[in-house]
């Protein structure tokens, strides 16, 4: 039979699911019972038979869900009787602790770490998070220690559990859809230069150090482009010489890739790169920050150059290398889509790993 498993984590989907987010939930259903609890996109749908959704709030959305989380997962463990929960966060974490109290039930929970706990009040929002540094680094122990099971993505993350006496249970990437990014072989690079960033637009992926460096490069190859993808409290920087794109589907993405010669993603916390991982699959070079689980797969000067993400002159250096050397942009692409061969995994095989990390649980 299949294992009943709760995820809870404070992504935000969109209902109804489509392309890259069918295909991974599709591939989940078919080994495990599952129910989602998690935020809704900005008027989406916040329900259906697998989904419980949260809608964003008019103000004060981030403490309110997770003032309400406890509450939330308790409902779900009481009606949905879930044998384990895979759990994204340390402090959905704790908040899963107090709720299977609550709820008076022996669900295992899972404590998936996807980065730095650290980073969660000093590099996310309004600066005033900076005051619950000490409450934000207090949560990470008894989480870490009160879960059932860790699952970690990257060096960088393993390191951060075992450093608190725990050994990960699994040590797999997130998911990535090779489906929409590897089923195609790389085109060749486009005629025009052009730089493509994805991720939110927020500090702690380095987007200020980005649009720093791009404005000191753009002068020295006036001929290139950038392309920055998604939105986020910085995005005033944005200037009007720099093509915007609010959201985009992964087929979508991986066609701005194509479009591309260099994937730029200076992060400074960044548990495993997903959307690297992603750029590299279609063949492009990336420059990425020195930090945390990016130097798992950029190796410097052979898919792509490491830098330091609050250095925007070396960024600009880096930038301005790639831009106006098409031969080399193709030599660390092809480099690069080697290293996107060897992660990527099919949604069956990214299903594969969670429902065995879940039966591994269920029987220690």
């Amino acid at each position: 039979m299949k294992p009943k498993v709760l995820f809870v984590s404070r992504e935000r989907i969109r209902l109804p699911l489509d392309g890259s987010q069918k295909r991974k939930w599709d591939a989940v259903a078919s080994v495990v019972e599952h129910r989602v609890l998690a935020a809704a996109a900005a008027g989406a749908q916040t329900r259906d038979e697998h989904f419980r959704l949260v809608a964003k709030a008019p103000a004060l959305d981030g403490p309110l869900f997770y003032l309400l989380l406890p509450l939330r997962i308790a409902r779900q463990l009481r009606d949905f009787r879930p044998e384990a929960a895979l759990v994204q966060g340390i402090h959905e974490t704790v908040a899963f602790l107090i709720a299977r109290r609550l709820a008076g039930v022996g669900t295992r929970v899972i404590l998936d770490v996807q980065g730095d706990w650290h980073e969660a009040t000093r590099l996310y929002g309004s600066p005033l998070r900076r005051l619950l540094n000490p409450l934000n680094d207090a949560l990470a122990a008894p989480a870490v220690r009160g879960a059932d099971a860790v699952r970690t993505v990257s060096t960088q993350t393993t390191g951060l559990v075992r450093a608190l006496g725990v050994e990960p249970a699994a040590v797999f990437p997130s998911y990535t859809d090779a489906q929409a990014f590897l089923e195609r072989p790389p085109v060749p690079l486009p005629d025009r230069p052009r730089a493509l960033f994805v991720g939110v637009l927020e500090r702690y992926k380095a987007f200020d150090t980005l649009i720093a460096a791009w404005k000191l490069a753009a002068p020295r190859v006036p001929e290139a482009a950038l392309h920055v993808v998604s939105d986020g409290s910085l995005r005033d920087l944005l200037t009007p010489d720099v093509e915007w794109s609010p959201r985009l589907t992964a087929e979508e993405v991986a066609d701005a890739m194509d479009r591309s010669w260099v994937f730029c993603l200076p992060s400074r916390s960044e548990g495993l790169p997903r959307v690297a991982l992603e750029a590299a699959a279609r063949g492009r070079a990336i420059i990425g920050g020195n930090r945390a689980g990016i130097p798992d797969v950029v190796e410097d000067g052979v898919n792509g150059y490491l830098v330091d993400p609050d250095d925007a002159a070396a960024l600009a250096e880096l930038l301005v290398r790639v831009l106006s050397d098409r031969a080399l942009a193709e030599r660390l692409g092809a480099a690069a889509r080697r290293t996107g061969e060897e992660w990527g995994v099919t949604p069956a095989q990214y299903a594969a790993k969670v429902e065995a990390l879940v039966r591994q649980t269920l029987d220690a």
